[in-house]
């Protein structure tokens, strides 16, 4: 039923940061072997956000590995932990999101995870299951198997208890109340990104005080965003969301900078080790164009969450729009209503949602990234005729038709 363990340890350790402890890991899976069981794989991940990026897809590949080894994937979706927070890098209390609102966004979560992971071998489970049941002796119990020392060992803790950053009480019990999830469904191994590295750790010691056999932990990095400076998030707009459509996302992968072209081999298609060899040469010969190469890249990144035949017209419109200097075919429409013929350029921008604020919006124009009729806009604050039809853009990839309504 399964592989041999040195073909198991191959694709498991394939762009792994940390395996703690390895050998561990190892005797896990020869007994798994030896009595043809599969190994329960967790990966937790609380939906503080319902958007996917291929940074979260990192990790959700790792487990797909397991799967393909015919292991157990286990989706921990942290609706309760959720309504905490996870404190990890960050510098203060993090906002608390209500039950219904981790809930609604874990649904969204799970559709876009099963893009990656396989629906035979999969076990997804709420953790709101067994934490809410849990009473106020039973959170005592817990507490009181793990130190306040043990938990200021933690970097973002302890750096914010040093400059006298609050820290609530709650926060401190979510790598407590994580590790519950390990206990609850008997992980062999936990999965998670290197800043998860302490509560994935505090999972395997937590279960060891319930009379468990401690999970063994693996780490995957952190990838960074199409800028290559920050981490793929949202927040910096650096981000390819797995719900993308096929253009965007093409184009993404399109604007990644040259350095950053093997470690999305790596991390966003799981090239192989052969083939980023290959890749690695042929960048340092010359032999390989940078950007041929990130076409082949992006035309995979969209085969893998839409098709092969989409991913093939995301390259063709890339190539009319961006090498040939032409409008698109298609265009989104977009009826403004106003009583005056004029428009600010920036309240245009941001009333239409080509740009999230007006501080994006003078950015992008003072940067030269707005175009109206085809002609760059260079002052924020002018005024454009809306009375016919204008066809706005906004850096490479977003078009819009606007007229008045």
């Amino acid at each position: 039923m399964f592989p041999s363990l040195n073909e198991q340890m191959d694709l498991i350790r394939y762009g792994a940061v940390e395996i703690i402890p390895e050998e561990e890991l190892a005797k896990k899976i020869e007994k798994s072997i030896k009595t043809n069981k599969p190994l329960r794989i967790k990966l937790g991940a609380d939906p503080s956000r319902p958007d996917l990026h291929l940074g979260h897809a990192v990790v959700l590949h790792k487990l797909r590995h397991f799967q393909d080894l015919g292991h157990i994937a286990v989706l921990i979706i942290g609706d309760f932990t959720g309504m905490i927070g996870d404190p990890t890098g960050r510098s203060k209390t993090r906002p608390q999101l209500t039950l219904e609102d981790a809930k609604f966004n874990g649904e969204t979560y799970l559709q876009q995870a099963t893009l990656v992971l396989l629906s035979e071998g999969l076990e997804v489970r709420y953790n709101s299951e067994w934490l809410n049941k849990m009473t106020f002796r039973d959170v005592i119990e817990l507490a009181a198997k793990y130190t306040v020392a043990q938990l200021l060992e933690r970097d973002d803790f302890s750096k914010r208890y040093a400059s006298g950053i609050p820290i609530s009480i709650h926060e401190l019990m979510y790598p407590l109340a994580q590790a519950m999830d390990s206990v609850a469904i008997s992980s062999d191994v936990e999965l998670g990104g290197t800043d998860q590295k302490f509560n994935l750790l505090v999972g395997r010691e937590i279960q060891r005080s319930y009379g468990k056999e401690p999970q063994c932990i693996l780490t995957m990095p952190i990838l960074e965003g199409t800028d290559g400076v920050e981490k793929m998030s949202k927040s910096y707009d650096n981000y390819i969301g797995l719900a993308d459509d096929p253009i965007n996302m093409f184009g993404k992968a399109m604007s990644i900078p040259d350095s950053l072209i093997l470690r999305y081999y790596q991390y966003t298609v799981f090239a192989s080790n052969s083939e980023l060899q290959q890749i690695e040469q042929g960048l340092k010969d010359n032999s390989l164009h940078p950007r041929n190469v990130k076409v082949e890249l992006g035309k995979r990144i969209v085969a893998k969450y839409h098709n092969q035949e989409a991913a093939d017209q995301a390259f063709e419109h890339f190539e009319k729009v961006f090498k040939n200097k032409e409008m698109p075919d298609e265009i989104e429409e977009y009826d403004y209503i106003s009583e005056s013929n004029e428009v600010a350029i920036q309240e245009l921008l941001v009333t239409t949602n080509l740009c999230p604020s007006k501080k994006e919006a003078k950015r992008m124009v003072e940067q030269g990234g707005v175009y109206i009729n085809s002609e760059k806009a260079t002052d924020p604050f002018a005024k454009i005729d809306i009375s016919e039809e204008i066809i706005v853009k906004v850096g490479k990839r977003k078009f819009l038709k606007i007229a008045k309504k």
